[in-house]
């Protein structure tokens, strides 16, 4: 090949030598490391520090996965393998069979369906009663007592990453009185 390389913009170039070097200084000996990682994982520079991040802030935690019947709608949510599930006999929740346990929205993700979901409420209009279109699963919700966070049908999950299941019947027919009594339903929802 005939010439010199091309000269990169002086801006670019000095970007690019400062982010190496403030990456070979931070990583130190872990360099090679990181390197070789990366490539075993085909994750780029941002998603291995995403996956170390996920790894490190979910310790003891399961990267569970679900949908509704269909396929339309999958999800990932970051829980315990032990699942604290909530039987509440409030209306909706008795004629849904509305079995949930709740996770902060950070530990949820939703992987497909956005477009494929539709969302009912009723009387405060607090909680967001999200299924599917097509099949009419709701396999998560925005629950009323922890509108920061999301209630997760356990039925919905795939198999596999559930250890057990204790369950916690709640008196959703006296809501606010069951809600405001409960010691740790709203820390629930916080990271």
């Amino acid at each position: 090949g005939g010439g010199p390389p091309k000269a990169e913009a002086p801006e670019a170039a000095a970007a690019a030598a400062a982010s190496d070097e403030r990456c070979a200084l931070a990583l130190g000996a872990q360099a090679e490391r990181w390197l070789q990682f990366q490539k075993r994982q085909r994750v780029s520079c941002e998603e291995a520090a995403k996956l170390l991040l996920d790894t490190f802030e979910y310790q003891a935690l399961v990267k569970h996965t679900g949908g509704c019947h269909c396929g339309a709608v999958r999800f990932e949510v970051w829980a315990s393998g032990d699942l604290h599930v909530f039987d509440c006999n409030c209306s909706i929740c008795v004629k849904k069979q509305n079995r949930h346990f709740i996770v902060p929205a950070s530990r949820f993700k939703l992987l497909k369906g956005a477009d494929n979901l539709a969302t009912y409420t009723f009387n405060t209009h607090c909680a967001q009663h999200t299924f599917c279109k097509t099949c009419g699963v709701q396999s998560f919700y925005t629950p009323r007592s922890n509108p920061d966070g999301y209630g997760i049908a356990p039925h919905c999950l795939d198999e596999g990453t559930v250890s057990s299941v204790t369950v916690e019947v709640i008196d959703g027919k006296q809501w606010e009185e069951a809600v405001k009594a409960h010691p740790s339903i709203h820390s629930m929802s916080k990271p």
